[in-house]
């Protein structure tokens, strides 16, 4: 923090020393990115097609790894939207047998697939623009099981 107690430019010069990002070009495109005042961790990363952009819960509270199938797409952006989808169905906001039916989230289309293919490819829900997909992957079952002999 600065000495007045705002983040400012020394949090934005010190990202870039610790980057090695040099000259106009990357301070442009660091405050293009994440904004002077709101950039102290840096920058979101970019998910591009066959990429993870990290790890959510469905609204059932089931992990779900979301994977970018379409475009390039910031990664911080698709969790927020995934994130405000579940809590969209917990919350009985969507229409469908259990909340499978389209809704716009943050600008995304998304709707979750039927049971029986789910069962079949793992992917749980979509959500998309016109230029990316990405899709909620349910995570690999666990290979610790629970013993139910005596």
């Amino acid at each position: 923090m600065d000495h007045d107690g705002e983040k400012g430019p020394r949090v934005a010069a010190r990202v870039i020393a610790r980057w090695g990002v040099t000259g106009l070009t990357g301070l442009a495109s660091l405050l293009g990115t994440c904004g002077l005042a709101a950039c102290s961790a840096g920058p979101p990363s970019p998910g591009a097609t066959g990429t993870s952009c990290g790890t959510t819960r469905t609204a059932a509270n089931v992990p779900v790894d979301i994977k970018v199938t379409k475009g390039t797409v910031n990664c911080a952006t698709v969790l927020r939207v995934e994130r405000g989808y579940a809590a969209m169905i917990a919350d009985g906001d969507v229409r469908g047998t259990g909340g499978g039916a389209p809704v716009t989230v943050y600008g995304w289309i998304c709707e979750g697939y039927a049971t029986p293919d789910v069962l079949r490819t793992r992917d749980a829900s979509e959500c998309h623009t016109a230029s990316a997909e990405v899709v909620a992957v349910l995570a690999e079952p666990s290979s610790t099981g629970t013993s139910t002999g005596s």
